[in-house]
């Protein structure tokens, strides 16, 4: 498990900054677009199991850690590679991707009326010399308490087949989370402002504003936003027992 500080005075990076993203997800490409980054997509193909009695946090952070490693073998044009993983935890279970419908309504059903939570791992990867940097968001996710006729209707459009838990946050109908307080962005698979903190001491700095643009794009008052671009809730995961 890495625990690694970010060092400052480390060396810098070229005038332009390339950045790539180990992810073929269209919701972390258009959250990392918000930014104003120049990037690529370089997908990693890993070995994503959880390890026997891992914990949660330990386990995304190793997988992103995995990723970034595997992607960085090919990205000889850039600066910085950037992994992310996300899982659904419930109590003590992750709820990876449904089998199918059946498994897609079980877990909806398993999720309502209650609060679980997302952990999404960050791992950030500077291809001239390998230097890593790991972090973990942690975001309580309270869902309302959806009818089985909207689990029906939800599941029907195909949607939950590919996500996590079975739910898309951001989905505009059937809109699973209500009252959230935490980072919209990190349950949707890529803490920007996180992520734009941790970039930020290597530095590359984005050419917008990426609170206010990913509040805006994803219609949500992010009430943590500001607090984590000053980095006062930015402190880099220790692991779990």
């Amino acid at each position: 498990m890495f625990k690694r500080e970010i060092v400052l005075e480390s060396q810098p990076v070229n005038e332009k900054n390339i950045l790539v993203l180990a992810s073929n997800s269209p919701r972390r490409q258009q959250l990392l677009a918000l930014g104003g980054w120049t990037f690529n997509v370089l997908v990693a193909d890993v070995d994503e199991s959880q390890r026997s009695g891992e914990a949660p946090g330990n386990y995304v952070q190793r997988v992103a850690e995995m990723k970034a490693r595997k992607s960085a073998e090919k990205s000889y044009n850039a600066n910085m590679v950037i992994a992310a993983d996300t899982a659904v935890v419930d109590g003590n279970d992750i709820l990876g991707k449904p089998l199918d419908e059946d498994d897609a309504v079980r877990m909806l059903k398993r999720l309502r009326g209650h609060t679980h939570q997302v952990y999404t791992g960050l791992a950030l990867l500077r291809v001239s010399d390998g230097y890593t940097v790991t972090d973990v968001s942690i975001t309580d996710v309270p869902m309302r308490d959806y009818s089985d006729e909207e689990i029906d209707t939800y599941v029907q459009t195909g949607d939950p087949l590919d996500k996590a838990g079975s739910y898309a946050i951001q989905h505009p109908r059937f809109h699973p989370v209500e009252d959230l307080e935490g980072c919209f962005a990190s349950v949707m698979g890529l803490p920007l402002c996180r992520l734009t903190y941790l970039l930020q001491q290597f530095n590359i700095a984005p050419e917008s504003s990426v609170g206010i643009r990913c509040q805006s794009e994803l219609q949500y008052d992010c009430p943590i936003s500001s607090a984590v671009l000053r980095g006062e809730l930015v402190k880099q995961y220790k692991g779990e027992e």
